[in-house]
């Protein structure tokens, strides 16, 4: 696999949405709901983007890049369906999209080259709405590029249904699209009282 989908992936890793997630995660007051929450991603690895430096000779991001890409909310179980994002930057299952997902950030470690640990420090964005932003899920924390290691990430808030959203974001890079973006399984798990 080359560096290119490899960046363009895993830079990408995170999640959040499901059938049900507004009632799942969404805080009312000092109380939120219990019940964790499952949905996937899969990056347009043609919206990654990163800074002219700090690079690497070869190009690639160095440690102290930001970046932002984006992508596509599934429903659980679209992963083994194959695809997520057309050439023409549509998704290949849109019955099965529950939102877009937009992932900024900053390279640390060793930048692309970087094998395990910390990769990026990153913010998510998990838009559920109609309208641009009126009903969104914010997460932050690190990603590292392992397939098949959880990491976990704080859940910092969000708009519409889920004001007040508080917890925790597990999430595994599943591996990468046809495209070269990252796929993602996520678990959200809200605070409990």
């Amino acid at each position: 696999m080359s560096t290119r989908h490899l960046i363009g992936g895993a830079v990408a890793i995170g999640a959040l949405g499901a059938i049900g997630i507004g009632a799942a995660i969404a805080a009312t007051g000092d109380s939120a709901v219990s019940a964790p929450v499952d949905f996937e991603v899969v990056e347009d690895a043609a919206r990654f983007a990163f800074d002219d430096t700090p690079v690497f000779d070869d190009g690639m991001p160095a440690y102290g890049n930001q970046f932002v890409t984006q992508g596509f909310i599934y429903e659980p179980g679209t992963l083994a369906l194959g695809g997520g994002v057309l050439a023409d930057g549509t998704p290949t299952h849109p019955d099965r999209v529950l939102g877009t997902w937009i992932c900024e950030g900053v390279m640390v470690g060793d930048g692309a080259r970087t094998e395990r640990g910390p990769w990026v420090v990153s913010t998510q964005v998990y838009d559920f709405g109609e309208l641009d932003g009126d009903d969104v899920v914010v997460t932050h924390g690190i990603e590292t590029p392992e397939i098949g290691l959880a990491t976990a990430r704080a859940v910092v808030g969000g708009t519409g249904e889920h004001v007040g959203a508080a917890g925790t974001q597990h999430q595994t890079l599943e591996g990468f699209s046809d495209s070269g973006g990252v796929e993602l399984s996520v678990t959200m798990t809200p605070i409990e009282d």
